[in-house]
């Protein structure tokens, strides 16, 4: 039994399939973190302003404020968020509690089981949140004009709809 294994129903010794691991997979690891290094170089060093807003390069005006000004595209769920409530006090309160629950939710998962692969409710509330996240985002960069209000509003009741019932 401590020869061939426990679960080896035709008894033949497996070796020959196997390979070892610090040759192969060091090197293929090393390799990879080089491609993604040189990619990331070159993205910075060529040309370091491929992913930056235009509006970042207008020379600052202090007499004229651009009309839509909104922060980088990992904001925009809670820029959503804060456009979406007309209170300046709950529109701040929203935000910070958007992103805080983001941080505490791990945190609050109990549960022995750790999978959702049992869960079908949760599973689907869980990509109707993704969903949910990617239109605020989405939204978050749009001015603040008729239907995008709406839908920001929608969205962030969604967003904690589903924080709170998951």
């Amino acid at each position: 039994l401590h020869e061939t294994g426990s679960n080896n129903p035709s008894g033949l010794n497996s070796d020959t399939d196997k390979i070892p691991f610090h040759p192969y997979y060091t090197v293929k690891d090393i390799l990879g973190a080089l491609i993604m290094i040189m990619v990331l170089s070159s993205l910075v060093l060529f040309s370091p302003d491929m992913l930056g807003d235009p509006d970042n390069y207008i020379p600052a005006n202090p007499l004229n404020t651009p009309p839509h000004i909104k922060p980088e595209w990992y904001f925009l769920f809670a820029y959503a968020i804060l456009r979406s409530i007309p209170n300046k006090l709950g529109g701040v309160l929203a935000l910070v509690l958007s992103i805080l629950i983001l941080a505490v939710i791990p945190l609050l998962h109990t549960a022995k089981q750790r999978s959702m692969m049992f869960r079908p409710l949760s599973q689907c509330m869980f990509w109707i949140l993704v969903a949910d996240l990617f239109t605020l985002t989405w939204i978050g960069g749009q001015p603040v004009e008729y239907p995008f209000v709406i839908i920001g509003q929608l969205a962030s009741i969604i967003y904690f709809l589903m924080i709170l019932l998951i």
